[in-house]
């Protein structure tokens, strides 16, 4: 279940902090895989990476209209053991990762 209020916009600005960081490996789908890992998020590599373009694509084309539009999207597609905050984690790191130049969306 998706957190509300003060959580969730706590949880927003760390996504929004995460957005901020250069990756420094050559391979965004690597960068990628080694950042969600730092946060304990597992999985296979391609369908991680398939996710975060998706996000980003979602959030270009206004399908999801905001962040936590957004984290609710991961949210169901992440393996269920992973939690609300591991989400938008993983949405800073996908704007990041793979479309920067929407990254006030995290704000």
């Amino acid at each position: 279940m998706i957190t509300t209020g003060r959580t969730l916009l706590a949880m927003l600005a760390a996504a929004a902090a995460i957005a901020g960081a250069a990756p420094a490996h050559a391979d965004p789908d690597i960068d990628f895989a080694n950042q969600l890992q730092s946060f304990g998020i597992y999985g296979p590599r391609d369908y991680n990476a398939w996710l975060g373009k998706i996000t980003c694509k979602r959030l270009a084309r206004g399908v999801d209209g905001d962040a936590s539009a957004s984290v609710a999207f991961i949210v169901k597609n992440l393996d269920r053991d992973n939690t609300a905050t591991q989400a938008a984690q993983f949405l800073g790191a996908a704007v990041t990762t793979y479309c920067p130049d929407i990254a006030g969306v995290l704000r």
